[in-house]
């Protein structure tokens, strides 16, 4: 059994009133009758160009934005009936990292507190005004917590020289090593990377990209990598999703994507990129 199930998925968002009034433009249809597996300890690669709807499937997924029809289980569970508390305990098996590390980071927090605050959210005694004062910076107190955000942050390649300082003082791609850390903190089952080194320099998106592959062996992760660089999902993915104007329009083992393409966008995206990653 796949550990996500994604059928006939689709997102319909209306376009704005009109300036002359009286209704809506029509509509967008961002996501359109999509349906993917994704079995566990795999990287399915979703590519495709800005616009085809890539970043919004990857929400649906994860429910940060609610379906219009269609259906997605998880490990199981079908998420579009899981109520309040049941998505709060599957979203420790979901996360998600996003295209722009300093966005994703509050500013005003240390790196120990960004990393630790996941781990004070989802504890039994999460929400509570004793846990929230932690996420404001108590939590270099705790040492469990300490401990095991020392062990992320060497997991992701930085030290514990890193606990007390802000996002501010480190390079992008130090943040999204960050990030990351951030996103292995509940020891989750899956991971949805929205265009995640995109915004990085080739060199230091490389270094992340090897980083991903090296924590989904020692994690047992299962990642939708989403990108708009066929060179970089080639290398990372087992199995290539090609999306175009919120279909997809054609999936497949990474050779047959990459060697024998059928759908003619396939095809152009192709012609269109480097043939390794540099």
């Amino acid at each position: 059994m796949a550990l996500l199930e994604i059928r006939n998925l689709a997102k319909v968002f209306p376009l704005g009133e009109s300036i002359f009034g009286g209704g809506s433009n029509g509509e967008v249809r961002a996501v359109d009758d999509v349906s993917l597996d994704i079995a566990s300890g795999e990287t399915v690669g979703l590519v495709g160009e800005s616009g085809s709807g890539k970043s919004t499937l990857g929400r649906l997924v994860l429910r940060l934005i609610e379906p219009t029809s269609g259906s997605i289980r998880f490990d199981g569970r079908d998420l579009l009936t899981a109520n309040h508390g049941d998505m709060r305990k599957l979203r420790r098996d979901m996360q998600i990292i996003f295209q722009d590390p300093f966005g994703s980071l509050d500013p005003r927090m240390r790196v120990e507190d960004l990393i630790a605050e996941p781990l004070v959210i989802h504890d039994d005694g999460g929400g509570t005004t004793e846990s929230a004062a932690f996420a404001k910076g108590g939590m270099r107190r705790m040492n469990p917590q300490r401990t095991r955000v020392a062990e992320l942050l060497r997991a992701v390649g930085l030290d514990e020289s890193a606990m007390p300082r802000f996002p501010h003082e480190f390079s992008g791609g130090q943040r999204q090593r960050i990030v990351i850390a951030r996103a292995l903190a509940l020891r989750p089952k899956f991971i949805v990377g929205d265009e995640p080194v995109s915004a990085l320099d080739v060199s230091v998106g490389a270094q992340i990209v090897n980083l991903l592959a090296k924590l989904q062996r020692e994690f047992g992760l299962t990642y939708l990598f989403i990108s708009h660089s066929m060179p970089v999902v080639r290398y990372l993915a087992s199995r290539i999703a090609v999306m175009y104007r919120g279909k997809i329009v054609e999936v497949g083992s990474t050779e047959k994507i990459t060697e024998r393409p059928e759908h003619p966008y396939t095809k152009k995206l192709l012609q269109a990129t480097p043939e390794v990653v540099s």
